[in-house]
């Protein structure tokens, strides 16, 4: 099993999801990571305004950052070695990257899944 690390650029809190105008882009970067970490995967996030001297501990984003700067934040680490930047990781790039089983598992909500969307009338009335 692999560790990824996501270090993110200054967010106004631990996720990014806070204040009146949350990004839906950190709500689901948020519920992805929980995905991966309840089925046993290592998985850290570490906030550039929060915890600065995580990212000057590590000579790897350290060097990042004397390159890009906080702007090509986000950072995905596997195992130390760079993965992504400039982006989020979806759900499946994760699991896989942690090497968490059922990787190809997506949102309900993305795929229609729900009994809103269902025409079965078993299901009606449930929303």
């Amino acid at each position: 099993m692999s560790r990824v690390e996501v270090f993110e650029p200054a967010l106004c809190c631990a996720t990014g999801v806070c204040g009146e105008d949350v990004d839906q882009q950190l709500v689901m970067f948020s519920a992805d990571l929980d995905f991966v970490s309840s089925r046993g995967g290592d998985v850290a996030r570490y906030n550039l305004a929060s915890e600065p001297s995580t990212f000057a501990e590590n000579e790897t984003v350290r060097a990042f950052l004397q390159v890009a700067g906080s702007g090509g934040l986000p950072l995905v680490l596997v195992d130390g070695i760079t993965a992504m930047t400039g982006r989020y990781p979806d759900r499946n790039q994760l699991a896989s990257w942690a090497g968490v089983e059922g990787a190809a598992v997506t949102n309900l909500l993305e795929s229609g899944d729900s009994c809103c969307s269902s025409d079965d009338s078993s299901t009606s009335g449930c929303c």
